[in-house]
């Protein structure tokens, strides 16, 4: 099963998701996040990945001129687009640099599913969010999670991450209910928002084995 630690920001917090054995790390660029750096900055850290882990850059609806800045800067092994993008634009976005594409989906119920409809065959991979709380600015990393049961009804052999509100004490339940090909984790492994936390990256591995 596939991990991703998300919004890393320090040489610590990358080197403890890769001795846990993720099988991507991704780095944050919307202005708004507390995991929000520096496309030089994610270009630096993701060099200790090289070879062990896909670096994935995550991004909210952004233009072109930033896209080329990040993937110029940073080199990743795969974007993430978070925002409300159509399948033209993911369609896009893979022409454009000739890397693979996953698109993230705000979900709280089965009807929610269908909307990836449209996206089969375009992007590469999905991953599955809750739905922001009222109020929040940030379409992922607040914490909150959603009825993993759902995921159920996905047709076999859709490839994507689970995510929202996972931490190292009900990643188990999440397996059990939704067995995904896939788990992606932020603020669950954070001692404050934007501060990951090794302790908790490593407890979080520990439980996602057991």
């Amino acid at each position: 099963m596939d991990i991703k630690i998300c919004g890393l920001k320090t040489d610590e917090a990358v080197a403890a998701a890769l001795a846990g054995g993720a099988t991507h790390i991704g780095f944050i660029f919307f202005h708004k996040s507390p995991r929000n750096l520096e496309p030089e900055e994610a270009g630096r850290l993701r060099q200790a990945a090289r070879g062990k882990a896909a670096a994935v850059a995550v991004t909210v609806d952004a233009d072109d001129a930033f896209l080329d800045h990040i993937v110029e800067a940073m080199q990743p092994d795969m974007l993430q687009l978070h925002g409300k993008e159509t399948p033209e634009r993911v369609a896009e976005v893979k022409a454009r640099y000739a890397l693979p594409v996953m698109k993230a989906f705000s979900v709280s119920s089965v009807a929610d599913l269908e909307k990836i409809g449209p996206y089969r065959g375009i992007a590469d991979r999905f991953l599955f969010d809750a739905k922001p709380p009222k109020g929040s600015e940030l379409p992922g990393g607040n914490g909150v999670s959603f009825d993993w049961k759902i995921l159920n009804a996905l047709p076999a052999q859709t490839d994507y991450l689970l995510s929202g509100g996972l931490n190292a004490e009900n990643v188990g339940d999440a397996i059990r209910l939704a067995n995904p090909p896939g788990l992606d984790i932020s603020s669950g492994v954070e001692s404050a928002p934007g501060v990951k936390d090794t302790a908790l990256i490593e407890a979080f591995f520990r439980a996602a084995r057991a």
